[in-house]
């Protein structure tokens, strides 16, 4: 009985130790047929690695662009797992400016569009899991169409982003999927990463519990947002998200009017949100966003000490019922926001006083266009031509043509060297260096 009892309590100590995870090497360089166990035997690709990987598992990939199953343009991950580019061919090194590790797809491969976004997190049942994303670049320059002359300023690279199902010259219609969408549970970081060009939100994440921590981004050229994280649990802020050391600029609109949406980050009514230490700039509406939460006396948001500049309509907006208002951060007005429902704290927030830092860094012509953006209407109505006496006689409505104008809207931000040094442009604000 002793020596029973004694196997017994071996066997529970054994089961209650923590798995041993496992570490897979992923390279432009490996092969489908490698046992991606070491950097001398590499996978080809991420999807492989995140198909045979378990949960708590680490995936480690080095510099190369990559697709999903069967040349597709998404990568969809399935479990919690820890997923860090940047790493040299040898996996000796890792630096994710040199090293870049991209998720960039094709045209073509808008024919087999994701149902989300080009990365895609489905993650369920898993409220103590950690997944991790960090140190990859993902763009959308390539799946977006683009028009060859219409919103195209000089010095820009390409006119205006075309809405589907509109395609000019390019295969298909741009994809306008998310660059990362996701259903998720645990907690979540997505950090180190480069969004570039996203068709629609950067970042639409729908978290059931636990932390969602976006930290040391850059968003660049997203249209209508860079980050919006819902809550899908039917406890109110059973999720938070920690928006921290993010650099985010050029959010555009939804439509080319330049009318709604554009914004940096938003709050939304069931979340908890830290937003701080940020660089909030150059959106068409606001960097911040508050007009979806609208918390009656439950201050659940602080945005502090972060750095706004040139944001169109104001660096915050809110609801005073019916209307959003907006707020300039260096305005007298400021510090009332406060006050506002659902923010809990709004401390040290300023506005950028030097421009000179990003010289060098951001794309002299784009910004600009940016700054010169403008959307036009002109009409042509004559109720007493010949065709409309016409129209008029049997009772037929009368027509006229509106013709809209926009000297530019959601270009291709050019990819090159210098975007990666938006990463510690600012010390203390904005994505820092690796």
């Amino acid at each position: 009985m002793k020596k029973q009892a004694f196997l017994s309590v071996l066997l529970a100590a054994a089961f209650s130790l923590p798995a041993i995870c496992a570490t897979w090497y992923v390279s432009p360089d490996g092969k489908k047929k490698n046992d991606g166990q070491s950097p001398a035997t590499p996978l080809k690709a991420i999807w492989d690695a995140v198909d045979k990987a378990s949960p708590g598992d680490k995936i480690l990939v080095s510099a190369g662009n990559y697709t999903g199953k069967a040349a597709c343009g998404f990568i969809q991950i399935t479990k919690p797992l820890e997923i860090y580019g940047g790493y040299s061919a040898d996996f000796k090194t890792r630096d994710i400016a040199k090293n870049k590790t991209s998720i960039r797809p094709a045209m073509e491969m808008n024919a087999t569009p994701p149902q989300g976004g080009t990365v895609e997190f489905n993650i369920n049942n898993a409220p103590n899991s950690i997944t991790v994303f960090d140190g990859f670049i993902l763009d959308h320059s390539e799946v977006n169409a683009y028009h060859a002359t219409e919103g195209k300023p000089a010095g820009v690279e390409t006119g205006m982003w075309l809405a589907p199902p509109t395609k000019g010259n390019y295969q298909y219609p741009s994809l306008n999927k998310y660059l990362v969408y996701g259903n998720t549970d645990g907690n979540l970081t997505i950090s180190n990463c480069l969004f570039l060009n996203s068709s629609n939100y950067a970042l639409n994440l729908n978290h059931f519990s636990g932390a969602v921590n976006v930290k040391n981004n850059v968003f660049i050229s997203s249209r209508m947002m860079a980050c919006n994280v819902s809550c899908r649990n039917a406890k109110p802020f059973a999720a938070k998200l920690n928006f921290e050391y993010n650099t985010v600029l050029f959010t555009w609109s939804r439509t080319k009017d330049l009318g709604d949406m554009g914004y940096g980050v938003r709050a939304l009514n069931k979340v908890d949100a830290n937003i701080s230490h940020n660089i909030l700039g150059l959106s068409i509406m606001s960097g911040f966003d508050n007009s979806m939460n609208n918390r009656k006396g439950e201050g659940k948001v602080t945005l502090d000490e972060n750095m706004f500049f040139l944001n169109k309509k104001g660096d915050v907006s809110y609801t005073v019922s019916p209307s959003v208002k907006y707020l300039k951060v260096d305005s007298a007005a400021f510090e009332d926001f406060e006050d506002v429902d659902g923010i809990e704290s709004s401390e040290d927030n300023v506005a950028l006083k030097d421009p000179a830092i990003f010289k060098g860094i951001i794309d002299q012509a784009y910004l600009e266009a940016f700054l010169s953006a403008s959307y036009t209407e002109t009409t042509d109505y004559d109720p007493n031509s010949p065709v409309n006496q016409f129209r008029s006689a049997l009772g037929m409505n009368t027509q006229g043509t509106i013709k809209s104008k926009v000297t530019m809207y959601a270009n291709k931000y050019p990819f090159s060297d210098n975007i990666m040094k938006f990463f510690g442009a600012v010390k203390g604000y904005g994505a820092q260096s690796f």
